[in-house]
């Protein structure tokens, strides 16, 4: 699978270094990107209409970071090259009609003269007939600089350095005064940020998540277990740890232990569930074009029957829940043969709530059954997900065969060959969206983070507010945390908030245990007013100062 299309912003040795000369000149400030103003002042020079252009950048910036890097302005050049040509930028072109290859740089009005003034500055420094310095000194700074935002987010080049600089200096003190990383998540790093999107996979064993990312891959992903030379893949239980699956220089796996106090990696996090989790951790490492897009997250086989009662050593569904809050895309698979939902799968899938919309179903080996067959087991599959899930929406059920041989079509004929080529196609489409749509879900769970903050904020603040100043206390702690649900509902109504971003009450119980309410600190107005600042204000002008410029 390949993401976006095959062929565009490839070019030839020649045409980089040209393209490479141009970027030196739109980057004004030297920081490897061009952001909204540079670009508009840059891509003037080719004299398209300001909505040609605006299709150029939406295409070029497809992920909505907000900048072009290199790779993303060679893109930019290729498609005002096309439109200058007379070209329209339709589906067929960039799906790869064209050989991207071959493609002339287009031609930019007043560039030679921009690029002669960089090469030779001395010149720019002599004055004119009147003494003074010449307009031409600063072009470049004049041409190619943007005007400061106010405060904090001035020199904001992207919206991931948006949401680092928010997160630094408005919510992250709030969630440290409140413990919010003890009740809720881990705080976050700068490699939450930069972190590529995640893909995870949860299923009983045997039901194909190994071999789902091999057939992506198409190529085993290697691992450290000296019994296979890569995955291992079998129908007992098989994967018996967290494998996250991403780019690398070189083929390696990495331990758990070792990945997880990386600090260029978002898996800090992962320390809190202890060595007993670490050790049945690891990370494989490999060179690929898909993985220079996308992280796979391949997990255990959720247990079911008499394995039940064999317990692991670490909380499973803790694990599940943290990687949920961090992908961006929870695939479900089921076998055919395997539709019974465990209580531990029943667990995970609970987990899961409040990224239902994360959530993808995948029936995987359905070419194993008939088409009868296959009907009444779709139609098993959507019942049992109706009284787990518990939510009045279908579930999306994508249905195929997901291994590298082909399609066994003597059990589900050529019509069923045909629906399992459409759902496939569906489903890889659903991936393929995944890098485009990264930025946007950053931004959603950092607005979610946000506002469960809060809510834990007015939590701890009521809960300290309740307590005596002298004497009960110990009585007093006890009756609140007897009786949390009651002090949910009233700070609920103190404050009027929904009732829906509230955490679970016995998880929030379980952890309030190993607290003393005395020593929680009194509710700061000034915090909760930054949050709301920041959501109100500040994120939205983040999103309006880098959306496409040409808006």
């Amino acid at each position: 699978m390949e993401i976006g299309a095959p062929q565009i912003g490839s070019c030839s040795k020649e045409h980089q270094k040209i393209y490479k000369q141009w970027f030196d000149v739109a980057d004004s400030d030297n920081d490897g990107r061009v952001t909204g103003n540079n670009a508009i002042n840059f891509l003037s020079m080719s004299n398209l209409s300001r909505q040609e252009l605006k299709q150029v950048w939406a295409i070029a910036d497809s992920k909505r970071q907000g900048y072009l890097g290199f790779k993303e302005f060679v893109i930019a050049m290729q498609l005002v090259s096309l439109l200058q040509d007379g070209n329209e930028l339709s589906h067929d072109i960039l799906k790869g009609d064209v050989h991207f290859e071959n493609v002339k740089p287009p031609k930019m009005e007043g560039l030679d003269e921009l690029i002669q003034k960089k090469k030779d500055p001395s010149n720019s420094s002599k004055p004119d007939s009147n003494g003074n310095s010449p307009r031409q000194a600063s072009i470049t700074t004049q041409w190619f600089s943007s005007k400061p935002s106010k405060r904090y987010l001035s020199n904001v080049t992207s919206i991931q350095d948006g949401l680092k600089k928010l997160y630094t200096r408005k919510l992250k003190p709030l969630e440290v005064t409140y413990c919010f990383n003890d009740f809720v998540s881990p705080l976050l790093t700068n490699s939450d940020f930069d972190a590529k999107p995640m893909v995870m996979l949860l299923g009983q064993y045997s039901t194909g998540k190994t071999t789902f990312i091999k057939h992506m891959l198409k190529c085993s992903y290697p691992g450290n277990l000296p019994s296979f030379a890569g995955a291992h893949i079998g129908p007992e239980p098989t994967t018996d740890r967290f494998v996250v699956v991403m780019s690398g220089t070189d083929e390696r796996s990495v331990p758990g232990n070792t990945i997880a106090v990386h600090a260029d990696m978002p898996f800090t996090g992962l320390n809190s569930f202890g060595t007993a989790f670490l050790s049945k951790f690891e990370c494989s490492q490999m060179p690929h074009p898909l993985l220079e897009h996308i992280t796979f997250v391949d997990t255990p086989g959720v247990l079911s029957g008499e394995k039940q009662r064999t317990q692991r050593a670490y909380d499973f569904t803790g694990v599940t829940a943290w990687f949920a809050a961090k992908c961006d895309l929870i695939l479900l698979l089921f076998d055919p043969h395997k539709l019974d939902i465990s209580d531990e799968f029943k667990r995970v899938i609970y987990s899961l709530r409040g990224h239902d919309d994360k959530i993808r179903v995948v029936l995987n080996k359905a070419d194993q059954v008939d088409t009868q067959q296959l009907m009444r087991i779709y139609g098993a599959l959507m019942w049992s997900l109706g009284k787990v899930l518990n939510t009045p929406e279908v579930v999306r059920v994508y249905i195929g065969s997901f291994n590298e041989k082909p399609v066994n079509e003597g059990f589900i004929g050529p019509i069923g060959k045909a629906l399992f080529e459409k759902e496939q196609e569906d489903l890889l489409t659903d991936l393929k969206d995944i890098p485009k749509k990264a930025c946007d879900r950053r931004i959603n769970e950092f607005v979610k983070r946000a506002r469960a903050a809060k809510i834990h904020a007015y939590i701890v603040g009521h809960l300290k507010k309740e307590m005596p100043t002298f004497i009960g206390k110990a009585k007093t702690q006890q009756r609140l945390t007897d009786n949390l649900e009651e002090e949910f509902v009233k700070v609920q109504r103190d404050y009027h908030l929904p009732p829906g971003d509230f955490p679970d009450v016995e998880n929030f119980k379980e952890v309030l245990r190993g607290y003393s309410f005395d020593r929680f600190e009194k509710l700061k107005p000034k915090m909760i007013q930054d949050v709301d600042e920041m959501l109100g204000y500040d994120i939205p002008n983040l999103l309006k100062t880098l959306r496409n410029p040409y808006d």
